[in-house]
């Protein structure tokens, strides 16, 4: 004769509660949790990192950008060139230099009066870090003189920099430099020279 075989017992229930169980700590609320928490730490720590606004003159047409290179062809058209030169001290001296011809005659190339600005604007930018952003204003002296105070940092890094003259003729110089260095020459950008 057989011997019945007893069949599982369905009814029986565990004698644990669920919150002690491994299964639901473990999968349905550690695994979601940790999500979440992950998912608040990203959003922070990109919020922390974001990307620095461009500094330069683009502008938005519709959905395309476009470069506004009317400063750079002006500085090319008037034959613009420039030296700064830096301190130690953190004192900066630049000097805009006109063209021969300009000097002689006391006229621009495009035939208004030759003068000096009173200040110009100089712009130093580091190439990842914003918070090493310098903005200043350099006020004339005498001749083509002018100078400026700033606090650059002491390590060596990449800086665009950037004088410019917002007036009637608004033009600007640009040139890439690894600063802190001496002395930095700015000369018309060679793109707009005819073939």
């Amino acid at each position: 004769m057989s011997t019945p075989t007893q069949s599982p017992d369905f009814k029986q229930q565990d004698s644990q509660p669920w919150y002690k169980n491994y299964m639901v700590v473990v999968f349905v609320i550690g695994m979601p949790a940790f999500v979440v928490i992950a998912c608040i730490w990203f959003v922070y720590y990109s919020y922390q990192i974001r990307d620095s606004v461009v500094r330069d003159d683009w502008y938005m047409d519709g959905k395309t950008l476009y470069h506004d290179v009317g400063r750079d062809k002006l500085t090319y058209d008037l034959d613009l060139h420039g030296k700064m030169q830096f301190s130690d001290k953190g004192d900066i001296t630049f000097y805009l230099n006109y063209p021969e011809q300009s000097l002689q005659t006391g006229k621009l190339l495009n035939g208004e009066a030759l003068t000096y600005p009173d200040t110009l604007d100089l712009s130093i930018s580091h190439a990842t870090d914003i918070k090493k952003d310098r903005d200043v204003t350099l006020q004339h002296q005498s001749g083509n003189k002018y100078s400026a105070q700033v606090d650059l940092d002491n390590v060596k890094g990449k800086y665009y920099l950037q004088v410019s003259h917002d007036g009637k003729d608004d033009w600007r110089m640009q040139d890439v430099a690894k600063l802190p260095r001496p002395e930095v020459s700015f000369n018309p950008l060679p793109v707009f020279a005819k073939s």
